[in-house]
């Protein structure tokens, strides 16, 4: 059978050949150290038993062309390969290799792509073989799927034409936010209010200079203006000004709502402006509903809800479930036009169109929580152009520096049409969903895309630095917030995270903690707004349950990882009065995907697989900086790599299908009276005696005063 398989899958290379595409596929009786699978939807599962492992392709059954320059597959690994080396060989011969070092983790389906021009000069032929070597080390997980050699993509050529343009320019864009974010400005915009129809504004300047008020719309860099598309002279009483302006103004075929806008201070040289002030966005918008705050009874909520999937919707009961979350692909259900299965909207007085079928089932999930008056935070996705279920709303949407790497894409705040669509749709949920008779269902925060750590994966706007990046997602998080409360006072925006804090396994990720601290200047230079953090304490190994046993990880700030070993770090960073909201507030915390794994079905297994979560919820049951845990994933998943981090078993489980697992009795009895029954018989597992152990204090690198 194994020969059988490699047979079938090399059939497709005489038709992709004439398409500068040659598939491959990997020769199962060929390996070295490995232990491979060949699964469904053709996806070879791989696991290293040794320090040589290897895989070999079947022999090319046809001559590359010379558009095929790249070897390329998608791959699943949420450890990281320390590299992959490839041999080109015929008949056995080494014609030439190619090290490609630090490849890395993800927790998603992504493109691993390397050049191999200079090899295809002396390789290529009928029978050529690659041989590919996954590090040294035994234990190493991946799952790769989709192998083949292949001419680069028109998008793929535009980005490589305009990289270095593009790197030049975002060399000089950093500089001028660094500078910007570290001055001391004099003159300062104090106050911004929307009401229904003004913009009021207040501000001191602290002499008597001609000054102006300059306007600056999402779509553009406050530190690139030399021109403001508004600007009027600012006229003090003494150092103080106010100025109301209105609210709505028709600019690039749009009615504009300038409650998104952020408002600047500038001074005029020759023919050019010069910033005066860090800019600033609106504090307060004047809602449309009264809502009150609704803080979750427990910690206990559920991630990824949705009310088709095939678990039970009485576990929301069971488990005692008070938060969710929801993914909201807004790409999956915004349309450009008019059509039988598409319902219009208004917004800014022009039409836009939503799929039907789509929002009922949004409807049916967020009724099912309101119902039982569970808090739901929506998880705001965008997909590729490629992905988008309507092409022409891909393409608006898309961020122009997309690279087709990624899952997702940062949405385009580069352009008008970008910012008054995507603005628009995030009005259409904010609406239906705030409504107070809950009509349509209830969305109370927003998670701004996810694991922005992991852009590079997850909200893709290309190969950018760290603050460049921030700029883009601060953007994203003020435009949501704004347009959150216009209709609820309460509703928070989240900041999505992955457990890697101070470190991370993947050269085109960042650090957690420096994206924080980025997003606290911005905060300090353009007005605090009351953000929150979704962050997701994974085990070192989303594969290894036992986190306890997790060895990249410290208490104090400066970790490598925040896993459940070391929520105390968390917790303890937030409460630190520079992180302070406004300086008095604690920012909320939810912990809002989080799961341990068990590798298979095995006793031992599903036990280890409840040990870590009764660890971890342990661990956050005494931490107050720490106000909510969603569980990830509510049941197993075909599509997560191989993980089984669900509460219940596999919907298609041969022997059980979808049925509970032990760690779905420990989530229930958390915070119940049958908590320490449940909980206890896992100390012997963990290697403690009394709960008490596994509680951590923080070093915050601070002295205390003496009294």
């Amino acid at each position: 059978m194994k020969k059988l398989l490699s047979i079938l899958f090399v059939l497709p290379c005489f038709a992709i050949a004439q398409n500068a595409s040659v598939q491959l596929s990997i020769d199962l009786d060929k390996t070295n150290d490995i232990k491979i699978a060949f699964q469904e939807n053709e996806i070879y599962d791989i696991t290293t038993t040794g320090k040589n492992p290897y895989v070999l392709t079947t022999p090319l059954v046809s001559k590359t062309s010379k558009p095929s320059t790249q070897l390329s597959f998608e791959y699943f690994c949420p450890t990281g390969v320390d590299f992959i080396k490839l041999h080109f060989l015929r008949s056995e011969k080494e014609i030439s290799s190619k090290r490609i070092g630090d490849v890395g983790s993800t927790e998603g389906w992504v493109e691993f792509k390397v050049a191999i021009s200079d090899a295809l000069e002396n390789w290529g032929e009928m029978n050529d073989v690659i041989r590919l070597d996954f590090g040294n080390a035994p234990d190493l997980k991946i799952q790769i799927k989709n192998l083949q050699i292949r001419a680069l993509t028109i998008r793929e050529k535009e980005i490589e034409v305009n990289k270095q343009a593009k790197k030049e320019e975002e060399a000089i864009l950093e500089k001028h936010l660094k500078d910007y974010l570290s001055t001391n400005f004099q003159n300062k915009v104090e106050y911004v209010l929307a009401t229904d129809k003004e913009i009021q504004i207040k501000g001191t300047v602290s002499t008597n200079d001609n000054y102006y008020l300059a306007e600056v719309s999402p779509y553009e860099n406050v530190t690139e203006l030399k021109a403001f598309e508004f600007i009027a002279p600012i006229k003090t009483v003494g150092k103080f000004f106010e100025m109301n302006i209105d609210r709505t103004i028709k600019r690039h075929g749009f009615n504009q709502d300038r409650a998104l806008s952020k408002w600047v201070i500038v001074t005029q040289k020759d023919n050019n402006y010069q910033l005066a002030s860090g800019s600033r966005y609106a504090d307060s918008i004047v809602p449309k509903y009264t809502h009150n705050f609704l803080k979750p009874s427990t910690k206990k909520g559920l991630g990824g809800y949705s009310a088709n999937r095939d678990a039970p919707m009485s576990d929301l009961d069971d488990l005692g479930i008070t938060s969710a979350t929801v993914n909201i692909w807004i790409t999956h259900f915004f349309m450009s036009g008019p059509s039988p299965t598409n319902m219009p909207f208004e917004y800014m007085g022009k039409t836009y169109y939503v799929d039907k079928v789509k929002v009922k089932s949004y409807d049916d999930t967020l009724l099912s929580t309101a119902e039982r008056n569970i808090e739901v935070s929506a998880i705001l996705l965008v997909d590729k152009a490629t992905k988008a279920k309507d092409k022409e709303i891909g393409r608006i949407l898309q961020h122009p520096d997309c690279d087709p790497a990624g899952i997702y894409s940062m949405p385009n705040f580069t352009t008008p049409e970008g910012v008054q669509y995507y603005s628009a749709v995030l009005d259409f949920l904010a609406n239906r969903y705030s409504r107070p008779d809950k009509k349509y269902g209830t969305i109370n925060h927003y998670i701004i895309h996810n694991e922005v750590d992991a852009g590079w994966v997850w909200t893709n706007a290309g190969d950018k630095t760290a603050l460049v990046f921030m700029d883009l997602y601060h953007k994203s998080m003020r435009m949501s917030h704004n347009i959150a409360r216009k209709y609820n006072s309460n509703s928070k925006v989240f900041i999505s995270l992955t457990h890697y804090w101070n470190w991370t396994s993947n050269p085109h990720f960042y650090h957690s903690k420096e994206l924080l601290e980025q997003l606290l200047q911005f905060s300090k230079t353009e007005g605090d707004f009351e953000w929150a953090i979704a962050q997701h304490p994974y085990p070192e190994s989303l594969r290894e349950p036992k986190t306890w046993l997790d060895k990249k990880v410290s208490f104090d700030f400066d970790t490598q990882l925040i896993t459940f070993k070391n929520t105390e770090v968390l917790d303890a960073w937030v409460k630190q009065p520079e992180v302070l909201f406004k300086g008095k507030t604690k920012r909320i915390v939810y912990l809002s995907e989080n799961g341990t794994n068990s590798p298979t079905y095995s006793e031992q297994d599903l036990k280890e697989q409840a040990a870590g979560m009764a660890y971890a919820l342990k661990k956050i049951k005494y931490l107050d900086g720490i106000d909510g845990f969603q569980y990830h994933n509510w049941q197993d998943n075909r599509r997560e790599g191989g993980l089984r981090i669900g509460l219940r078993r596999f919907p298609d489980d041969e022997d059980q299908p979808g049925a509970i697992k032990p760690v779905w009795n420990v989530y229930q009895a958390f915070g119940t009276d049958q908590e320490d029954e449940v909980f206890d018989p896992y100390k012997k597992m963990i290697g403690i005696e009394n709960w008490d152990e596994i509680r951590q204090k923080v070093d915050t690198g601070k002295k205390k005063s003496k009294p």
